[in-house]
């Protein structure tokens, strides 16, 4: 599993939510942030006085999603981000090993692969029965069990 982080210029987050939306990453979070890269912040001429602010409003995503999803998910927000002017300030995305997630409402913890299915899968939004090999696998438990007991 793969947690990335990408900062953002924050008119661009409806385009980079579509783009990883046709790569079918659906489940992030979105904050509000405040920062500097090579671009130095900005300058302003408040009452006559040259005045340099050093921090921009920026946008930063936060994105679990298992290997098969980690190219697509950087081409989508890089496609998504990019301004066009070829200039710094189109932000950065960060790729970081995550060992374990785990579930909120669940109470449980799975490690690897497992966790990121339930993160991120095909149409796990649409709430489709085939959206992650889990339910799947739930569902194939429960029909083996039923199957049992009729014969019993």
């Amino acid at each position: 599993m793969k947690y990335i982080v990408a900062i953002i210029q924050p008119h661009k987050l409806e385009e980079v939510k579509q783009a990883l939306e046709a790569v079918e990453v659906n489940l992030m979070t979105v904050t509000n942030v405040l920062g500097q890269g090579r671009q130095k912040g900005y300058t302003e001429i408040y009452r006559g006085a040259k005045e340099v602010g050093g921090l921009l409003r920026k946008v930063r995503l936060d994105i679990a999603v298992n290997e098969d999803f980690v190219e697509p998910t950087i081409a989508a927000i890089t496609k998504g981000a990019r301004t066009g002017k070829g200039e710094v300030g189109d932000g950065k995305i960060f790729v970081l090993d995550l060992a374990d997630c785990a579930s909120g409402s669940a109470q449980e913890r799975e490690a690897g692969r497992r966790s990121a299915d339930r993160l991120v899968g095909r149409g796990a939004s649409r709430g489709s029965a085939r959206s992650s090999p889990i339910r799947s696998r739930i569902k194939k438990t429960d029909n083996e069990a039923f199957i049992r007991k009729e014969k019993a």
